[in-house]
């Protein structure tokens, strides 16, 4: 599997606003499990990533994500009809996004949902290659191609030309986790319904506070592969560090987050200050 990434980070990206007549790049949106969020390539976390993630500081990077049920097990939940495993709201945990100014696909810079580890201006992610680079992100688009779905890289290239998956042998290390196995290890399980009526329905609107995200990164980082068991001290400890973790992630979210509500200037080359000098580790650029 080899592929072109300079200028692309179409797997990083909601890209959508630059593909306004491709009906078919609302791919999560499809089926019969609908995410209640409205963002795009969501990268799944496992339980012992989650950990890891907590354990760096890094919890404002960390959201859930649940879903609507239209045709399956489910469970009403605040009003809201989930997707559920034995009466329990399954969701899972990812990276954020966070509104960055970008020019992917040689378009002009605008401001587009971005993973919270996407430098803006190299377009290439911050922790690549280290410790906390999500499996999720290190084996696609392999995963992709074993299940003969389509890529994103396929998408760029539908939409925007060029060639992106230059290579689409299957890597023989490409081994989805899907099915019974990927619960309690990346789709996880709430033990309590009734606790999260109230968050489920700011989710839905969109108006989740920390201390819904903290409550469903608790219970996912207190899992266990395999089962539905949650480790309940685990749970409170996670859910104890998320709140009070805070990292340049957080300063920097915030940041974006009120330039591109006002309107600002969608300027790559602002994340020198926003998110180099607040610690965020460096990316090498294409020429090295």
């Amino acid at each position: 599997m080899e592929v072109h990434c300079e200028g692309c980070a179409g797997c990083c990206l909601d890209w959508r606003a630059l593909a306004p007549d491709d009906a078919d790049h609302g791919h999560e949106r499809r089926g019969q499990y609908r995410p209640l969020d409205d963002v795009n390539n969501l990268v799944p976390l496992s339980c012992d990533e989650i950990r890891a993630f907590l354990a760096a500081g890094y919890a404002g990077a960390l959201v859930p994500r649940l879903f609507r049920s239209t045709d399956g097990p489910s469970v009403t939940v605040g009003g809201v009809e989930l997707a559920a495993i034995q009466g329990r709201p399954a969701f899972l945990v990812g990276l954020a996004k966070v509104p960055k100014p970008v020019a992917p696909f040689d378009t002009d810079p605008q401001w587009l949902p971005s993973c919270v580890f996407l430098d803006p201006e190299t377009l290439q992610c911050r922790i690549h290659g280290g410790d906390l680079y999500p499996e999720s992100c290190a084996t696609y688009p392999g995963d992709n191609l074993a299940l003969d779905a389509e890529t994103e890289c396929e998408r760029v290239e539908r939409v925007h030309g060029g060639t992106r998956l230059v290579d689409d042998a299957v890597p023989p290390d490409a081994e989805p986790l899907i099915g019974p196995h990927a619960v309690g290890a990346r789709v996880f399980v709430h033990p309590d319904p009734e606790r999260i009526a109230e968050a489920v329905q700011r989710l839905s609107a969109g108006e989740a506070t920390r201390s819904d995200r903290a409550e469903f990164v608790g219970v996912a980082a207190a899992a266990s592969p395999g089962t539905l068991a949650i480790n309940e001290e685990r749970y409170e400890q996670a859910r104890e560090r998320a709140l009070d973790a805070t990292s340049w992630v957080d300063a920097a979210t915030a940041d974006w987050t009120e330039r591109a509500d006002s309107g600002a200037d969608p300027d790559p080359g602002t994340a020198s200050t926003l998110e180099d000098e607040r610690g965020a580790p460096g990316t090498p650029g294409w020429d090295e």
